[in-house]
């Protein structure tokens, strides 16, 4: 695991765009402002942009890529068409399968569930429909939050750029595959829930 994934805080910055197809995201170390990890769309097919355009843009596939600031690919998160809930598949840089996030039908607010390749839930996203509040959950323990900073009205109004901070709990350990597949999450919340 790439020892950026150790810290506690992320900020993850979606780049400003009025008609943009691709996500992409710089995510910064909040202490420093220093980008550490960039994540990139970068070969969407031409109906597939060509659908990010309309109403059934949330059930586009896609392919996202986190790499260091130096090229190194950190992880990749990937999702196949999706028509009623999203499976969405988290690979390490060596592109073995570490976990998967599957959305639970019907649920209010944005709940998915945080699975290990064996599909064993490791911890559950719980979200308020009402603001951008999510929390990673095991039993009554939570392991992560997610809560999205305002950029300035202008910037929220006229563009679908979003930030958010991500804070993981000091308890959950440095090698624990878990942060890699937090952070994937929090990556793909927006494209998941909220598109």
């Amino acid at each position: 695991m790439n020892p950026i994934l150790n810290q506690n805080l992320f900020f993850i910055k979606e780049h400003v765009g009025m008609f943009k197809a691709a996500n992409n995201y710089d995510i910064y170390n909040p202490e420093n402002q220093e980008i550490i990890l960039s994540c990139r769309e970068e070969n969407l097919g031409f109906f597939t942009k060509l659908l990010r355009f309309s109403e059934y843009k949330r059930m586009t596939p896609f392919h996202l890529e986190v790499k260091s600031p130096k090229g190194a690919k950190v992880l990749t998160v990937k999702r196949g068409v999706s028509i009623f809930v999203s499976t969405v598949e988290v690979f390490d840089e060596k592109d073995k399968l570490i976990g998967m996030f599957k959305q639970k039908l019907f649920s209010i607010g944005g709940k998915f569930n945080v699975l290990d390749p064996q599909e064993n839930i490791l911890c559950k996203l719980k979200g308020k429909w009402t603001r951008w509040d999510f929390k990673f959950m095991k039993d009554d323990k939570e392991l992560a939050h997610v809560n999205k900073k305002w950029a300035g009205l202008g910037k929220e109004m006229f563009t679908s750029a979003d930030n958010y901070m991500l804070e993981i709990n000091k308890e959950v350990s440095k090698e624990d595959p878990l942060r890699v597949l937090i952070l994937a999450a929090v990556i793909c919340i927006d494209m998941v829930l909220k598109e």
